[in-house]
């Protein structure tokens, strides 16, 4: 019981903290902290943030149910973020922040599937043991 609990607070986790990522990122780029204003980007980092926040609402109905919500959140959330980097590294603009940003929304998005794709495989071992 104690490493179901573990898993899901981890994958709670991971959910809570892309959240904020795609949130500062969007207000990034509605201009609050500065002249970054993108708002097609602030737009779509916004609509990623609720499916993201969503998804954690959601992964506290049960415990079959938080994998694959959280599945789901972080793949579409995955998906808009590989637009995202085409759309950096081909139309522009290439700045610094946009890059950086993009890589630690990409390790997130992935360390999160990973964890949370191999969420049922720890669980089957702790009952096992």
């Amino acid at each position: 019981m104690p490493e179901r609990f573990a898993m899901k607070s981890l994958i709670h986790l991971f959910l809570a903290v892309q959240s904020a990522v795609f949130v500062f990122a969007a207000c990034a780029h509605f201009g609050v902290f500065g002249d970054r204003d993108d708002p097609g980007a602030a737009v779509a980092e916004s609509i990623i943030a609720v499916v993201l926040l969503a998804g954690l609402a959601l992964t506290f109905t049960g415990p079959a149910g938080a994998r694959p919500v959280a599945l789901v959140a972080q793949g579409f959330a995955l998906l808009g973020t590989l637009i995202g980097v085409t759309l950096v590294l081909t139309v522009g603009p290439r700045e610094t922040f946009d890059v950086v940003v993009h890589v630690v929304m990409l390790a997130l998005l992935i360390a999160g599937l990973a964890v949370t794709y191999r969420a049922p495989q720890a669980l089957e071992s702790a009952r096992g043991a």
